[in-house]
């Protein structure tokens, strides 16, 4: 029996329901659901990778993983940096929660739109977030100053800044990165959250995470989910001083990573060009992607440097009418940002995938239209034949 994806399901969270929410009841006859929704690398890991991981699953789930120094350690090797500046957790929002609750002790100040987490954990434990409101006419840029002086007028303690932003994928330059974390050396802490910095490609070297560890207050935030293409496995680390590394190391549970997120760090060092290679793939899908779409006069399109793309709607189109039509109809899911601060429902992020799955994207927002155009002629017609006459 056919059943289709439970749209409810969107109203019950502030972020989107997870691809086993929506798949676990649509049955036979139904295709395979497009997840355009969560950021993730699609051509990464390798099937190689994957049949190396699935031969080894039963020890993998059977034993204990190592401990998170050991991982890290590994980590650290992989990626050339300082083993006492890295602290490992169970994904980036782990890291968010730790970090308020041990450097966030009044005020925090942050760009919406953004990564939600960021403005509600926060709010959630009552600490007070300043937000620094980016403006569509300058298609969501960030200006540093204008952002430093909003930072000294509200007395803000923290300030966060996320780069490549999470929903526009603006970025900006490593020299303005490093000139605010050296304005702001006074603040308790400043984070550069670069969940999404190795889709860019605009620069060579984009990263901060080696100025982070020799500066007093700043902590740079990674996520190898969405890197890696894996967000399953729960994994992401902070670089930052010694001091502040262990403090972190010393908070987090000491068996805080899994046996399959160990398994893939020390497979990374071997398949390192693989890794490469796949975002040389999705820059490349993400341009093509991006003129596909801007042929479309359903939509505008904004530029990015990450692995997602910003798109505002047409006047008269609701994001969370097109999201239900889509993935009811062609079982394509789409991020719709009307729960967004900052954003409304006429936005929504598209994540870059391959020609093959933009095509069945395309395909839904055109059948989406024709639809709409159709429901709204039957309503109009007799109202035309009368105003002809």
């Amino acid at each position: 029996m056919r059943h289709g994806v439970d749209t409810g399901l969107f109203q019950q969270t502030a972020h989107s329901p997870s691809y086993f929410e929506l798949t676990r009841h649509m049955g036979e006859g139904t295709r395979e659901l497009v997840d355009f929704c969560i950021p993730c690398n699609p051509y990464f890991p390798t099937p190689d990778m994957f049949n190396t991981l699935a031969k080894n699953l039963e020890s993998v789930l059977k034993f204990y993983p190592s401990d998170a120094t050991k991982i890290a350690n590994q980590l650290s090797h992989v990626l050339r940096l300082n083993p006492a500046t890295i602290a490992m957790s169970n994904g980036s929002t782990e890291l968010i929660t730790w970090m308020d609750h041990l450097w966030i002790h009044d005020s925090v100040a942050i760009p919406i739109p953004t990564f939600g987490r960021w403005t509600d954990q926060p709010m959630e434990n009552s600490k007070r977030v300043d937000m620094f409101l980016l403006q569509e006419s300058d298609n969501f840029e960030l200006d540093i100053d204008a952002y430093i002086k909003f930072i000294r007028t509200r007395g803000s303690r923290v300030a966060v800044l996320c780069n490549p932003n999470n929903p526009d994928g603006g970025y900006l330059p490593r020299r303005e990165i490093v000139r605010f974390m050296d304005e702001l050396a006074d603040l308790d802490l400043v984070v550069i959250d670069e969940s999404f910095i190795d889709f860019v490609e605009v620069e060579r070297n984009p990263s901060v995470a080696a100025e982070a560890s020799i500066r007093p207050n700043v902590v740079v935030l990674k996520s190898l989910g969405k890197n890696f293409g894996l967000h399953g496995i729960r994994f992401g680390y902070l670089v930052a001083n010694p001091g502040l590394a262990g403090k972190m190391r010393r908070t987090l549970p000491k068996w805080n990573l899994n046996s399959l997120a160990e398994s893939v760090v020390f497979m990374l060092k071997e398949h390192a060009e693989e890794y490469h290679e796949s975002l040389q793939l999705l820059s490349r899908d993400r341009y093509r992607m991006g003129m596909e779409l801007s042929r479309l006069p359903e939509m505008t399109v904004f530029s990015s440097q990450a692995n997602f793309l910003l798109a505002k709607l047409a006047p008269g189109i609701d994001g969370g009418e097109l999201r239900d039509f889509l993935v009811q109809r062609h079982q394509v899911l789409i991020r719709e940002c009307g729960n967004k601060l900052g954003m409304s429902s006429q936005f929504v992020r598209l994540v870059v995938r391959p020609e093959q799955d933009v095509a069945r994207l395309v395909e839904g927002i055109r059948d989406f239209s024709k639809s709409r155009w159709s429901d709204h002629t039957d309503h109009q017609v007799p109202s035309l034949i009368m105003h002809s006459a």
